[in-house]
């Protein structure tokens, strides 16, 4: 690769990169290409030459801001590659911890509103990064049902989600509680696995 092609490889990086982190903070309404191009030291001119357009780059910073959070998530592989047990998944993901970080947390929780809303392209990034997500919890699920896993994934993304709305933290803590029991009932051993939830 040339210095220049180097150069224009590296700046279009940088402007991925902190868009993803723009719209995981602030939601995708609030990105704005101007001061998107000054934020990383570049002209605003210059977007065209990294992107068709500002739909082209929400898409594909949407898509980092997905990867960004699959890659710390409670579904992400541990270091040998393996995905989490279904429960453990369930009860990372429904978290106090989970609930307290939002902007470093699952990004479908932080974008989910915004992108119902978005153009094709930005759902279709969704849609996939969703449909990954339940493809890995369908086998620790008791129903191969059509819908099931989705099922579980948007109850997940939906409970986290309400869990960071209210204001009292008892009610927020009791949805986290509720949400993980019905969850880990839904899972292929939850015979074996009752009374074993836990407030974290």
């Amino acid at each position: 690769m040339g210095h220049s092609q180097a150069d224009k490889a590296a700046s279009r990086e940088r402007i991925l990169a902190e868009a993803a982190a723009q719209i995981r903070a602030s939601g995708i309404d609030a990105l704005s290409v101007g001061p998107l191009m000054r934020s990383v030291g570049l002209t605003h001119g210059g977007f065209y030459g990294h992107f068709e357009s500002r739909a082209d780059l929400l898409a594909q910073a949407l898509q980092r801001a997905l990867a960004d959070g699959a890659a710390t998530s409670s579904f992400a592989p541990d270091a040998t590659g393996q995905a989490p047990p279904y429960p453990t998944a369930v009860r990372r993901y429904l978290s106090r911890a989970h609930r307290d970080e939002p902007a470093t947390g699952c990004a479908l929780a932080a974008l989910a509103a915004d992108v119902a809303r978005a153009d094709d392209a930005s759902r279709a990034v969704m849609s996939a990064q969703i449909g990954r997500l339940a493809d890995g919890l369908a086998p620790g699920l008791a129903s191969d049902e059509p819908g099931e896993a989705l099922f579980a994934v948007s109850a997940m993304v939906g409970a986290l989600l309400v869990s960071r709305v209210l204001v009292d933290r008892g009610q927020s803590d009791a949805l986290l509680q509720a949400a993980r029991r019905h969850l880990l009932a839904l899972g292929a051993d939850a015979a074996g696995r009752q009374g074993t939830d836990n407030p974290g």
